[in-house]
């Protein structure tokens, strides 16, 4: 077969390549999405807004706790650096979508025997060597396409881990927050035991109660006080946790105002279901896994067909002997075709493979989806529980209050003992301290909400960050 020949057969050969293997659709585990989440009515279903969800506290100290962690946290710079591997993967992948260069050169002196004596010469050549596979079935194409869904997927985890990041950054700072108005209470506790205590005492002294009574005032201000130590444990914790998210060894929290628990802002409207699955990044992730297994399905099932390669060399020769020199251009081209023909099974096994790790894949994104949807749930049933469990404790709070300021009146005009006193202070601090709790609790379910909704601004902050953050070689502050 003459050169034009070779050249019309590659033409037909590029011209008539296809794929085996075409990309099979992917739909979620059951057929139809719920219309809403829990019996949620229509009014409710709002979308929730594009913007960061922390926005919605309206508190500058957290805006500024939450900049710093999506820079320095270690977790965020591991999932930036496994970004750029899955990237650098990638391009290798697409790399023999393209032909390849190589210089190739030799030098060579050599003595050997020889009917007229001996033979000394000298020969060299230099060369450009291409060689180039013909993708004939999309097996190249199908292990590039994998590998950019698998970066595209990292992203995605990047997307989920900014998500989780920014609810636990919040979650500690609002613990640390609950901890110094409970130690908060608890002074203002100590200080009212404390009174109490000395006005039990003088009406000791005046003979008016036993000394039961002082003993009894005395245990209360003791048990206040041992409630501190606690307390303040937690807080530490807390800011030690908060410090090593924001990248910084335990302790070293940067200086800020002390905030104490906020007010609970209004729940963070859930959508429609439908739109879950776009908004969730650890979803999208899951789907672009399986598409990415359904594209090394397609390649590993053209590893079975006829492989082409175009092979091409030109270059420059010279050979010094003894009789003379000979030099000049070579060149050459070679086209390569090989079917295989046994290799024990090998390729089938490999496609029955990629058959499993595809429905594993599968699997995993339907799990994820099911997993999404009972978080939101999970949520929205925690929020409401908690909502109203705030109200109960209000009631029970003012019901605490108007008791122990009963039983305190008819202690000192001495219509009863101290043990109904002694027993109102407990309740009425107990139910103080249950309901700061019970709002702190709601604070992290409304955090825990907005993560389960997930948003499209993770997107936009991973993007920013790319461009404008050099995290190679980031240090430890």
């Amino acid at each position: 077969m003459n050169l034009r020949r070779c050249l019309l057969f590659l033409l037909l050969v590029l011209s008539g390549g296809c794929a085996l293997h075409q990309p099979q659709p992917i739909a979620p585990p059951l057929e139809e999405v719920p219309p809403s989440y829990g019996g949620m009515p229509d009014q409710e279903q709002i979308e929730p807004a594009l913007a960061p969800w922390w926005r919605a506290f309206a508190d500058p100290t957290l805006d500024a706790l939450l900049s710093q962690a999506l820079v320095a946290n270690t977790d965020w710079r591991q999932a930036l650096a496994r970004l750029e591997q899955a990237e650098a993967v990638a391009r290798a992948a697409r790399a023999p979508l393209l032909p390849t260069l190589d210089l190739q050169g030799q030098g060579r002196r050599e003595k050997s025997p020889g009917i007229f004596g001996e033979h000394t010469g000298t020969s060299s050549n230099l060369s450009l060597a291409a060689g180039y596979e013909i993708d004939l079935w999309q097996k190249i194409a199908g292990r590039a396409r994998a590998a950019d869904l698998d970066r595209q997927a990292a992203g995605g985890d990047a997307q989920a881990l900014l998500l989780t990041l920014s609810a636990r950054v919040a979650d500690f700072y609002y613990l640390a927050a609950e901890q110094r108005s409970q130690l908060e209470l608890i002074d203002a506790g100590i200080a009212t035991f404390a009174d109490t205590l000395e006005l039990v005492e003088n009406r000791y002294r005046e003979g008016l109660v036993p000394a039961l009574d002082v003993h009894q005032a005395r245990l209360a201000l003791d048990a206040a006080r041992a409630r501190r130590p606690q307390h303040e444990a937690g807080l530490a914790q807390a800011e030690h946790a908060l410090a090593v998210l924001l990248g910084r060894y335990p302790g070293d929290l940067p200086a800020g105002p002390l905030i104490l628990l906020p007010e609970v802002p209004r729940a963070f409207p859930a959508g429609l279901p439908s739109t879950l699955l776009t908004r969730r990044p650890d979803v999208q992730a899951a789907l672009l896994r399986v598409q990415a297994a359904d594209a090394r399905l397609g390649a590993a099932i053209a590893e079975r067909f006829p492989a082409l390669n175009l092979l091409a060399g030109y270059g420059y020769a010279e050979n010094s002997f003894a009789i003379g020199d000979i030099s000049g251009t070579f060149w050459n081209l070679i086209l390569n075709a090989a079917q295989p023909l046994f290799d024990g099974g090998r390729r089938r096994a490999e496609v029955e493979r990629h058959e499993a790790l595809f429905r594993e894949r599968l699997a995993a994104y339907h799990g994820t989806v099911l997993g999404a949807f009972q978080e939101v749930e999970d949520a929205l049933a925690a929020n409401r529980a908690d909502e109203e469990r705030i109200v109960r404790l209000e009631t029970q709070t003012a019901t605490t209050a108007a008791t122990l300021r009963l039983s305190l009146e008819r202690y000192l005009a001495g219509l009863s003992d101290y043990l109904p006193v002694l027993s109102a202070q407990g309740n009425h601090f107990n139910s103080q301290s249950q309901l700061v709790s019970a709002r702190r609790q709601l604070i992290s379910d409304r955090i825990t909400l907005a993560r389960a909704l997930g948003g499209q601004w993770m997107a936009g902050e991973l993007d920013a960050q790319l461009s404008a953050t050099d995290h190679r070689g980031s240090q430890l502050p």
